[in-house]
């Protein structure tokens, strides 16, 4: 089974009750529900073997768009190389933190904003250990909440995805030197900061895996993998957002 946690809903029903201008992600009729999905390269759609990038329909984000059907709009904002809070020399705007209160700006209204980073920061230049990596993601969290880019000025719901672990390296050898055994850590600690911020969480590790191709990329099976997941997470969380007027 699928281990995803849920958070709120007591809450959320309680609001549907008592403030009929609440309604469930899967049950707005008023509004196309608005979800970025901000991450890595495996986000961009990093083809392992090539190199380049994977058609929008064999991308998880495509995926998830075609799984939700219609009243869902899906934006994508993936970028090769890109950390939770980390500057990398010779990389720039790489920083997921320092772009994403843009991005959020940007993209407004948004409903739900996905979270999928940390991959990058378990490069051997970073000496990042799991809880350090998770603690930057927390902080892309604590962006996206103490916002006002969700529906009438309130800030959008976060789905943080705890990465997967690493693969078998090959030309990234050097580039991720020792960060198979971090990797395997990242669910646990990202888990702790989910439940510290209060946002809904998913261990990706529960239904993908990184290629032996080059030991961090998703191939194609596992984008389909993860974009169906997600899909039916959003279908089943029942999050109330409020609706514009």
């Amino acid at each position: 089974m699928i281990k995803i946690q849920k958070r709120f809903q007591f809450i959320a029903c309680l609001l549907r009750m008592t403030f009929p201008k609440f309604m469930s992600l899967t049950g707005r009729k008023r509004h196309s529900t608005r979800i970025l999905c901000y991450g890595d390269s495996n986000t961009w759609g990093y083809e392992p073997l090539t190199g380049k990038r994977y058609k929008r329909e064999n991308r998880w984000t495509g995926v998830l768009d075609r799984e939700l059907g219609g009243g869902y709009t899906i934006i994508e904002q993936g970028l090769n190389g890109r950390t939770t809070v980390c500057d990398e020399p010779g990389e720039f705007l790489r920083n997921g933190g320092k772009y994403l209160p843009r991005c959020l700006e940007s993209f407004k209204p948004l409903d739900l904003v996905i979270i999928f980073l940390g991959t990058n920061d378990l490069k051997h230049r970073f000496a990042l250990s799991a809880g350090d990596i998770a603690r930057g993601a927390g902080q892309l969290v604590d962006i996206v909440q103490q916002s006002v880019t969700g529906r009438n000025g309130n800030p959008p719901y976060v789905l943080l995805l705890a990465p997967p672990p690493v693969g078998r390296l090959t030309k990234f050898a050097g580039m991720f030197k020792n960060a198979q055994v971090e990797s395997k850590k990242l669910g646990k600690y990202y888990n702790s900061i989910a439940d510290e911020k209060g946002c809904f969480f998913m261990d990706t590790a529960t239904v993908i895996k990184s290629s032996d191709l080059d030991g961090i990329h998703l191939e194609k099976k596992q984008h389909t993998r993860l974009g169906k997941s997600i899909a039916e997470f959003i279908r089943d969380m029942k999050v109330s957002v409020l609706q514009i007027i």
